[in-house]
């Protein structure tokens, strides 16, 4: 795998946990009064448009490497997006949470392995 290629899957999976958080935090402000519609829009918006990068970027990945491969690093966005959703949108998960984190990380580690 080139540097380009690793790059490539870096901001794939980066596009997703981003579309994520925003969708996230479009939906969190819905039922605020008052309700900033643009505000709304702007992030539910951005969500769709990564969400779009994201499913083009995976094609894209899809013909240039083995599922084998690429598995690995879509098996490590739930933890990625656990973490992001720790840093940028300040939440708390639960403690079942991390062993999730950590099953999902030892799991993503052994099937890297193979």
């Amino acid at each position: 795998m080139t540097a380009a290629g690793l790059g490539l899957i870096l901001l794939s999976q980066g596009c997703l946990v981003a579309g994520q958080l925003a969708l996230k935090s479009g939906m969190s402000r819905f039922n605020d009064r008052p309700r900033a519609s643009g505000r709304i829009a702007a992030f539910l918006g951005l969500g769709i448009a990564l969400l779009t990068a994201w499913f083009f970027l995976w094609m894209e990945l899809l013909q240039r490497f083995d599922l084998s491969l690429l598995y690995p690093f879509q098996g490590l966005t739930p933890v990625l997006t656990v973490l992001a959703s720790i840093v940028v949108l300040h939440e708390r998960p639960t403690w079942q949470a991390g062993v999730g984190v950590v099953l999902i990380t030892g799991g993503t580690a052994l099937v890297g392995l193979s």
